[in-house]
């Protein structure tokens, strides 16, 4: 028999006698056997035939990427963001999978809710609601308490349910090509619920994932189960379905084409998977140019003729550095030049590299500006981890002053990077290059680059190093802050 005939067949069984059309989003509603929270269930939209399929691959294949990911309990999961206690949040976000063969019925401690996307089969949501002292009193409740709901394929879909709630998620044809779903999933709490002290511990610990929040059936219910499953018209199932109604002709043979073209897209879009980008503008912040300061530490470097020179600053309010000392407000810019460059600095980066190799000069992945601090040959290492070539402090420590830079064949460049405190309390950092030329390629060099350097790579530079700094500063307080808060 075909998959479809047996899906047309289990429909038959499941008897849908009172079908009712939807003017909004269609829906169910679970009463809990334990007077617990519902169990709700609401279609949001469908997409084109073998969409689900498509997304669901694309999204497993992102997540077994990322640096969280595990896989456990046949539920690929990955934790995008995890607790903030400090601050008063107890939610995690995290994604997960599950394939068409399902998972293993099991309950969270805490409230769940969703949103995913079901593949080009359709999905089987399986819930009971039965409350452990009715299960330990009769473990039947558990079947007493049992509701499929079917989701149709394609589907973008929410779930919510409380927390002790059984469930197990299943393709609507299980042992086929097509997944189950993949879910976006919040869990408002993650400290809530009857956890036992080693979870406790982990949870509160930021360390938990869904395989160590999880529960499984104990194998005396999965027996019963099991013997539920031969009889499904013995089963409480609500479908929900969008622009046919369930059972229907229309809405199997829609289900026919879907799970065909599911088949075939995910094929095409396996072959051409493509990677993620991710592009910022640097917190978005002014960047001012100028002359160099008179009393910059740039003044002593490079003596005589100078090919090019500039400066470029940028003004950081008190609160967003977290009123830290210009040397440490330093040490987080300088690492910003190194991890966090702009984007379209480093391409121009690669492209003269390629164009000066033949000629032996000096290639680094950084731009110019910021490139020794690659360098292992430095005199000095400015917060013992970056080289410099010198530094100085102000006598009272509100300014701190670095200088970069190296010698090659064609030119010798110098970079003094700058931050101060005004009197206001806020940070201005500078940036400020100075070159002086060897011979004439150096300066046609430099007749060549000098405009876009003024203009954009070291505005550029500034910004993405700053805004690193920034964004440093930020979760080193956080976690100071959280630190104190626990101990309290």
């Amino acid at each position: 028999m075909s998959g479809d005939a047996l899906r047309a067949e289990s429909t038959a069984r499941a008897g849908f006698t009172a079908i009712r059309a939807s003017s909004t989003f269609p829906s169910v509603r679970l009463p809990s056997h334990c007077g617990g929270l519902p169990v709700e269930v609401t279609l949001i939209a469908q997409f084109a035939p073998g969409q689900g399929d498509v997304a669901i691959g694309d999204a497993l294949r992102r997540q077994r990427a990322h640096p969280a990911f595990v896989d456990a309990l046949d539920e690929p999961s990955t934790r995008l963001g995890a607790m903030d206690l400090a601050r008063g949040d107890p939610s995690s976000l995290y994604t997960f999978g599950v394939g068409a063969n399902g998972h293993p019925f099991h309950r969270h401690a805490g409230n769940r809710m969703f949103t995913a996307v079901s593949g080009s089969a359709g999905a089987h949501l399986r819930f009971s609601t039965a409350s452990q002292a009715q299960i330990d009193a009769d473990p039947r409740a558990f079947l007493d308490a049992l509701h499929v709901v079917e989701v149709p394929p394609d589907c973008l879909f929410s779930v919510r349910f409380g927390g002790g709630t059984w469930h197990q998620f299943i393709a609507a044809r299980p042992g086929g090509p097509h997944p189950t779903l993949f879910a976006l999933s919040c869990h408002p709490d993650e400290t809530a619920g009857g956890l036992d002290a080693a979870t406790q511990a982990r949870v509160l610990g930021n360390r938990a994932d869904i395989p160590a929040l999880t529960e499984v059936l104990t194998p005396g219910v999965q027996v019963l189960l099991d013997a539920a499953w031969r009889n499904p018209a013995s089963i409480a199932t609500t479908a929900l379905s969008l622009h046919a109604p369930p059972a229907s002709i229309a809405a199997r043979f829609c289900a026919g084409v879907r799970g065909a073209m599911g088949r075939l897209r995910a094929g095409i879009a396996q072959r051409r998977a493509a990677a993620g980008f991710r592009a910022d503008n640097g917190g978005g912040r002014d960047v001012v140019a100028s002359g160099v300061d008179a009393d910059s530490l740039l003044q002593s470097q490079l003596p005589g003729r100078i090919a090019h020179e500039d400066q470029v600053a940028l003004r950081l309010d008190a609160a967003q550095i977290h009123n830290a000392t210009p040397a440490r407000v330093m040490d987080h810019l300088l690492a910003g030049f190194v991890e966090n460059p702009p984007d379209g600095v480093s391409r121009l980066m690669a492209l003269r590299n390629v164009l000066v190799r033949p000629a032996g000069l000096r290639t680094s992945p950084l731009g110019c500006p910021a490139s020794s601090l690659l360098s292992p040959d430095a005199p000095l290492k400015f917060a013992g981890r970056h080289p410099v070539v010198s530094e100085r402090r102000s006598d009272d420590g509100r300014r701190v002053e670095v200088i970069l830079g190296a010698d090659d064949r064609h030119l010798m460049f110098r970079t003094c990077v700058g931050v101060r405190i005004e009197a206001d309390g806020a940070v201005v950092c500078t940036m400020a290059t100075r070159v002086r030329t060897r011979n004439t390629f150096g300066r046609f060099y430099m007749a060549a680059i000098s405009g876009v350097h003024r203009s954009y790579i070291a505005p550029a530079m500034l910004r993405h190093a700053a805004d690193h700094a920034v964004r440093s500063l930020r979760g080193v307080d956080a976690v100071g802050t959280a630190l104190l808060t626990r101990n309290g």
